[in-house]
């Protein structure tokens, strides 16, 4: 695991693998950022000409690596772009650090230890690059014996500019270890294999860090569930040799004055079920639980913080699998909310699972509810595969957790809830079907998962589709497979309510 401190020590004196310093573009001029002023007093002043020799331009993402001149102790200087310069007086944003510090990080796999020169304004920064480096040094190697070309990631983060007894700074550290730890917890769980990350191994998993961070969890098996007329997670899970569970994983403050309920879709693996899904569609699907795990690594996260919130992880694991005893399309299942539902698709098995969770959480009349789902294909389609969507059956609710993505640098967009799409989720021979117009898919899945919402309680709907899951190439602080998204999000949702301002 990574270790991150805060250093008063000067880029030239600190030893260390690799000083890491940024540049940028102004006009067409690069630019050395504030920070690495000594390391460019070393090169007598032509950094950023040395660097433009070798054809760096200060874009984001970018990473030049060159040896150091004399005066320094550090043996390498890495270059990282920050995109554009900012204008006179302003400071360079978080994301652009939080993305620079885990391109660097990336880039220095395998080193000990390396001094973060880049732009320190102010605890703000601190945090982002923090952050950055800790989630751009993560690598998931658990099933390979020389994983990474066997290399190990960056040991230590030494963030230099920022000081160690600064309560701001401090806390600042303290909270980026905290986030970016729960998210790589998340990363984790997306990326064990299926075979072993069953409903019952994760309940497992949570039941572990429970005992750890003091945590009240409960998990409902096969049995419990049907005994509790669960006939949504029960009907998803029909056909799989894993049972399913329903976990409830709860933080609690002594000084809290809201709870935030969260609910997770965990299908461990999803084929589709009877309505098969084809090949290239489902070899990535052990991560159609990255909601569950969001949710899980949040609660962690606010009890590893300390916020005066109450906040209830729901987390709906099952395995969606066909055979003999699966559900079938025209099948009708009772949901645990009593309303009968006509299974016309098994592959729209998400939100059967997520209608029993909600219910279930809506009975403890939470202040708010927030689920989070790789949903649908339809959302994807619609917002790309790094912008997760934003449902709320209130509008103010969704601009704050729009406005709350921003803020902590995850792409995200509000999205509506058209009644006149409710229609074609219509039955004859049940209350509701799970599928609706194929147009507008996304949104329709909103639709059913709002009917079983408590009357009166303020609720949002994350679909997290296409930034769950990075297929391509590592970029800044973003690995390849599991992304852990939505976890930042939630985390300072989590915050904001317990500052009361939500």
């Amino acid at each position: 695991m990574t270790a991150l401190t805060l250093s008063t020590a000067g880029a030239a004196t600190l030893r260390a693998d690799a000083v890491v310093v940024g540049v940028a573009k102004s006009g067409k001029t690069l630019v050395v950022a504030p920070g690495a002023e000594v390391v460019d007093q070393a090169f007598d002043g032509g950094l950023a000409a040395v660097l433009e020799t070798l054809g760096a331009s200060g874009a984001e993402g970018e990473a030049t690596k060159l040896p150091s001149p004399a005066g320094l102790k550090a043996p390498v200087v890495l270059a990282v772009g920050l995109g554009s310069a900012p204008e006179d007086g302003e400071a360079y944003g978080t994301e652009a650090l939080r993305r620079a510090a885990g391109t660097a990080a990336r880039a220095l796999h395998g080193s000990k230890k390396a001094a973060f020169a880049l732009p320190v304004a102010d605890a703000d920064a601190v945090a982002a690059i923090g952050e950055g480096a800790l989630l751009g040094a993560y690598a998931y190697t658990a099933y390979q014996e020389n994983g990474n070309g066997g290399k190990k990631p960056l040991a230590e983060v030494a963030v230099l500019g920022a000081k160690p007894r600064d309560k701001a700074h401090k806390a600042a550290a303290e909270r980026a270890i905290a986030v970016a730890e729960e998210m790589n917890r998340a990363r984790d769980l997306i990326n064990q294999p299926p075979n072993d990350l069953t409903p019952a191994a994760f309940a497992a998993a949570v039941q572990a860090a429970g005992k750890e961070h003091g945590l009240k969890v409960q998990v409902l098996d096969e049995k419990a569930l049907a005994k509790g007329g669960y006939g949504g997670i029960l009907g998803v899970g029909a056909g799989s040799v894993n049972p399913p569970r329903l976990v409830r994983v709860a933080y609690t403050h002594p000084k809290a004055e809201k709870t935030l309920a969260l609910v997770g879709k965990g299908i461990t693996y999803d084929s589709g079920g009877i309505s098969l899904k084809p090949a290239g569609h489902n070899e990535t699907m052990k991560c159609d639980m990255s909601g569950a795990a969001a949710v899980f690594a949040t609660v962690v996260a606010a009890a590893r913080l300390g916020l005066a919130v109450n906040v209830t992880g729901w987390l709906a694991l099952a395995e969606n699998m066909p055979s003999g005893s699966a559900t079938r399309p025209g099948d009708v299942l009772r949901m645990y909310s009593g309303k009968t539902v006509e299974v016309l698709n098994t592959d729209a098995e998400g939100r059967l699972v997520m209608a029993d969770a909600l219910t279930k959480a809506s009975e403890e009349h939470p202040d708010a509810i927030v689920d989070v789902a790789t949903l649908t294909g339809a959302m994807v389609l619609a917002l790309g595969n790094r912008t997760f969507a934003i449902m709320a059956n209130d509008d103010d609710y969704r601009s704050a957790i729009h406005e709350i993505a921003e803020e902590v640098g995850e792409q995200s967009w509000p999205m509506p809830l058209p009644a006149d799409l409710r229609k074609a989720m219509d039955s004859p021979t049940a209350d509701i079907s799970n599928m609706g117009e194929r147009m507008g898919g996304g949104l329709v899945a909103g639709l059913f998962l709002k009917e079983f919402v408590g009357e009166g309680i303020t609720w949002a709907h994350l679909d997290i589709a296409g930034p769950a899951f990075h297929e391509g190439a590592p970029y800044g602080y973003t690995p390849k497979g599991g992304t852990g998204s939505s976890v930042r999000t939630l985390v300072r949702l989590a915050e904001r309510t317990a500052d009361g301002e939500l």
